[in-house]
Parts: structure tokens; sequence; C-alpha cells
């Protein structure tokens, strides 16, 4: 079990959060992944993300249990990687399964790949009748009555699970510039 007491004095900055507790979160990340590698990156993509945060909010001098808050923020960084790649082996299965006639150049496929994790990321976090309500409008452009049926809810359900979806978006979208 790591050691996640809470440290004497918290750092006064990112820096310092850095330098007193980079190298934890590495051997910490190590022994989960079995690889130092992938630890490093991790590590680093961690406190890049707390970075980014300390810049919207600083919050580096009001951590009480930094190595806590660190193993939070990287198992987050990790799940995102695991959904990433999900994504991405889904579509190379269904571009594997497609005809040669209608194979994409490797920029499109970059592009179409890169579009599809940014659509997974910010559609993370909603309940799965909510994302897929979303996703029949906006991609298959049903209405509400339509997807009602095939959700088999109500359309007041329907017009709930859209104004949730897109209030979902648009925070993402705000907090993703």
């Amino acid at each position: 079990m790591p050691n996640l007491a809470p440290q004497p004095s918290p750092p006064q900055s990112i820096a310092g959060l850095y330098g007193l507790h980079h190298g934890w979160l590495v051997n910490w990340l190590r022994g989960r992944l079995g690889c130092s590698q992938q630890a490093a990156d991790i590590a680093q993509d961690t406190f890049l993300r707390v970075l980014l945060a300390d810049r919207r909010a600083p919050l580096a001098a009001q951590l009480v249990e930094p190595r806590h808050y660190l193993v939070t923020v990287a198992k987050r960084v990790m799940v995102d990687g695991f959904r990433r790649r999900s994504v991405e082996q889904a579509y190379l299965q269904l571009l594997a399964e497609q005809p040669e006639q209608y194979a994409l150049a490797p920029e499109e496929r970059l592009m179409l790949l890169e579009t599809l994790q940014a659509l997974d990321a910010m559609l993370s976090g909603l309940g799965p009748r909510v994302k897929q309500a979303f996703l029949l409008s906006q991609l298959q452009g049903l209405g509400y009555k339509a997807i009602a049926a095939q959700l088999g809810v109500t359309v007041s359900s329907v017009t709930k699970y859209i104004a949730k979806a897109t209030e979902h978006c648009l925070l993402f979208a705000l907090d993703n510039p």
C-alpha cells in the first residue's frame, strides 16, 4: 500500500509539488504498471493536468494530502488513456473490415481518430441513455419522438436527456478550449 499520509508542509507552488512528489509518483506508477517508461509518461501527464488546473484556480498551496491528490489525477490520466486506446482499437477494427475502395489516407484516419477521441472525452460521464439519445439526435438526425420509441422512454425523458447532454458538452467546451 503506498504511503498516502499527509505531508508535513504542503508545497506552495506546482514546481514545489513536482520537486517533492514526482519521483514518488513515478515509483508508485511503476509498481502499478510494471513499465518505467509508461510510468514516467503518465507522471508527466499528471503534472501537466495539475499545472493546467492550477492556472484556472490556484490549488497547490491548498493541498493537505498532495500524494492522494496526485494518485487521483494519475488514475484519471490512466483511465483516459485506456479509453483512448479502446476507441482507437474499435476504429481500427472497423477500418480493417471496410472494402479497399473505402480506404482512407493516413492523414484522414488520424483526423477522424482524433475527432472520435475528442467526442468520447466530451461525452464521458454521461449515462448510457443520455449519451445514446444525444448521439441518435446529433448523428442520425432522429427527432425526440423517434428517439423515445427507440429507447423505450417518454418524449419528456428524451428532452431531459438532450438538455443534460447539451449542457455537459457546453461545460466541456468551456473547460477545454
